[in-house]
């Protein structure tokens, strides 16, 4: 039977991981995959010296390779792969430069016609860069925006699960293959983003997340989304190079302010001195992409009206005090001049009313 080009890119964008720029120098001087399969490896190695060990890496790899069974195995874990010749490749990636050769995929891919988000941030983010996170991928999600990211602990974390919140479609980005749960503690998330979006990579099944990975993964978490937006990061922090990422590649670059001297503020501070856009709001980014949330959503903003017309006039003060940056009911006392007993009062009916929120002991946010 005779071998497909598909199968061909699968050996070879499988067995030339982390190798962006070999990939396609090797694929300049043979055309195709299959060529590069049946060139001999005194060739190869003759062409391309200063690339010994890896091109002879690829050959051991290379005779080793059955077609059929590494098929089979794709099969049998329920992972599909698609060559960046393939029809049905994402169309945003398809136009980068150094693009992933192919991808392998669990769930769903994004749709080229759906606007698309990437949010991203710390790993350690505070209670306040988790509330942003879950707001902007709940609300873009909402009105239709495909969100992508990373699936690691913290924003990427908070930014897929606010989207399944929206009811809307989320994708995730591994560093390795993507029958592989990584961090562990993302399990729960791992499953949902499988049933109700997609898990994706370049890198083969059985390849466990390595940090030089990571970066080639953020160029294709970047390379999915019309707009990338950062949410709390330190000076030096990933998401900064996701960021220098897609200005590379045209995509448009937000970032949360954050408080000064705070470090997980420092990244998306420094962004904006840079000329990132400033994110204020789901709506303004919902604007950046060309969608009318109004439109979208006529009626929520009346409702929610209705429902804050329900408070008394102190639980409203109170309410009004609050915000996305936890305070203490200490704070609360301050603003609203109520003594703290009344503060702690009107917090539990808030709470019970589903406009505040306990986030961590005695710091309460505001539920939008």
């Amino acid at each position: 039977m005779r071998t497909s080009m598909e199968a061909y890119w699968h050996w070879y964008t499988g067995n030339l991981i982390g190798e962006p720029g070999l990939f396609w120098r090797l694929l300049g001087q043979y055309g195709t995959p299959e060529r590069i399969f049946k060139a001999k490896e005194e060739e190869l190695l003759k062409k391309f010296p200063k690339n010994y060990c890896v091109i002879t890496r690829l050959c051991k790899k290379r005779s080793e390779w059955d077609f059929e069974r590494e098929a089979e195995k794709l099969k049998r874990k329920e992972i599909t792969f698609v060559s960046c010749e393939h029809p049905g490749y994402p169309a945003r990636l398809r136009m980068l430069s150094q693009k992933p050769g192919g991808l392998f995929i669990r769930g769903e891919l994004p749709k080229d016609g759906c606007p698309s988000v990437a949010i991203v941030g710390a790993r350690t983010c505070s209670p306040y860069g988790r509330s942003i996170a879950l707001w902007f991928g709940r609300e873009l999600a909402g009105a239709g925006v495909q969100i992508i990211s990373g699936m690691a602990a913290g924003i990427d974390g908070y930014g897929h699960q606010g989207a399944l919140e929206g009811g809307g479609k989320t994708f995730g980005v591994l560093g390795g293959g993507v029958d592989i749960c990584y961090p562990e503690l993302q399990r729960e998330l791992y499953m949902q983003l499988e049933r109700e979006g997609g898990l994706l990579s370049e890198s083969p099944p059985g390849i466990r997340p390595m940090r030089h990975l990571f970066p080639l993964r953020n160029r294709i978490i970047s390379g999915l989304a019309d707009l990338v937006l950062i949410i709390e990061a330190k000076a030096k922090s990933g998401s900064l190079i996701t960021a220098d990422l897609a200005l590379e590649q045209g995509r448009d670059v937000y970032a949360v302010p954050g408080r000064l001297g705070d470090p997980l503020s420092a990244g998306c501070n420094n962004l904006i001195c840079q000329g990132a856009g400033i994110a204020l709001s789901p709506e303004q980014i919902l604007d950046e992409i060309g969608i009318n949330r109004k439109l979208k959503n006529s009626n929520k903003k009346g409702s929610e009206e209705h429902e804050k017309n329900d408070l008394e006039k102190a639980e409203n003060m109170v309410y009004s005090c609050l915000g996305l940056q936890p305070q203490n009911p200490e704070e609360l006392c301050i603003a609203t001049t109520f003594p703290l007993v009344e503060v702690l009062r009107i917090l539990t009916v808030l709470e019970l009313k589903g406009y505040a929120k306990e986030i961590y002991k005695n710091n309460y946010i505001r539920v939008l």
